[in-house]
């Protein structure tokens, strides 16, 4: 006898295939082996959403003046985060792509750097009053279309400057946007600045091509990724040239394999505020663990001292 039988995925399979067989000759076999392939699929399934243990964000730097270039940079596989320079020729061109596939799309603004090099308009200068560059971050940002955040364009000297960065978070926190630190240099103000403004905020791990060529590139991304397992998270910095487009081309596809998520900077920004949260609820729980565990021993302690005091001889009487 022949029947054909509907299966779903769930709970409810086993007991359909169960039903199934005991109508059917000889189904018993087929039963085993249907159980047994969709066990095999659901835990493989199960195995792979498993197998996901941290996050990555990469950011794709200096995008809208070369439109050949740029447009391979917007076609990379995944949740790549794209940063745009301000006031450039293909800006809403390839912002309207990128949109379109759910890219997150960033203004990467120019900021003055200790060395003398060429920043292009919109750059935010050490020279520049407060009106001028507040007015100057306010018009940059609104020459990207569909931007979501802003990150720092060199800025070595700028990023160095309480005041400065005091002067763009002001900015930022009419606007909404979040807020990565690239750290350009070590004495950077500007994710500490935007911590005291509330803004959503996080900061580069990985300079993925700061040298030009493939081994130093695919030694960035594998270090982006040890980053990520150790930390639950990284964030990595790249640009749209040909040699970082080649690997990010071969190894962002690679990276479900290895356990990572390739997700936007904003949600990577809030996972690390949720983990903060639960790490600071964490101690929290702890430390009123030790107060109580604490007071509950100097009450043991109390008792001891008085059941051993109450047992002591009584002092003899002095005569006098």
């Amino acid at each position: 006898m022949f029947a054909a039988m509907t299966f779903s995925s769930g709970n409810g399979l086993k007991n359909r295939l169960l039903t199934a067989a005991l109508f059917i000759p000889g189904a018993v076999f087929v039963l085993q082996l249907c159980l047994g392939s969709a066990a095999w699929a659901l835990n493989d399934r199960a195995d792979k959403e498993q197998a996901v243990t941290a996050s990555v964000a990469i950011i794709i730097d200096d995008l809208g003046y070369k439109l050949k270039q740029d447009q391979r940079a917007v076609k990379l596989p995944g949740q790549v985060t794209l940063a745009f320079l301000p006031h450039t020729p293909h800006v809403r061109a390839l912002t309207e792509t990128a949109n379109s596939q759910g890219n997150e799309i960033m203004l990467h603004l120019p900021m003055q750097a200790l060395e003398t090099l060429y920043l292009g308009p919109g750059a935010l200068t050490s020279d520049m009053t407060e009106q001028e560059f507040k007015h100057s971050v306010a018009e940059s940002i609104r020459s990207i279309p569909y931007v979501k955040g802003i990150n720092n364009h060199m800025g070595s000297l700028i990023t160095s400057q309480k005041d400065s960065m005091s002067w763009l978070m002001q900015e930022i926190v009419r606007t909404g946007l979040f807020f990565v630190d690239s750290r350009t240099t070590v004495e950077t103000q500007a994710q500490q600045t935007a911590n005291e403004y509330r803004i959503a905020n996080t900061r580069r791990n990985v300079f993925l091509d700061h040298e030009r060529n493939r081994p130093a590139i695919e030694f960035q991304f594998n270090r982006l990724i040890k980053l990520a397992k150790k930390n639950g998270s990284a964030v990595a910095i790249g640009h749209p040239f040909s040699e970082t487009l080649d690997v990010l081309e071969e190894k962002i596809p690679q990276l479900r394999a290895a356990g990572i998520r390739l997700i936007p900077v904003s949600e990577l920004i809030q996972q690390q505020h949720l983990l903060s949260q639960a790490k600071e609820n964490l101690q929290h729980a702890n430390s009123l663990t030790l107060t109580h565990s604490q007071k509950q021993m100097q009450n043991k302690k109390r008792k001891q001292q008085s059941w051993q005091t109450s047992l002591s001889r009584s002092p003899r009487a002095v005569k006098n």
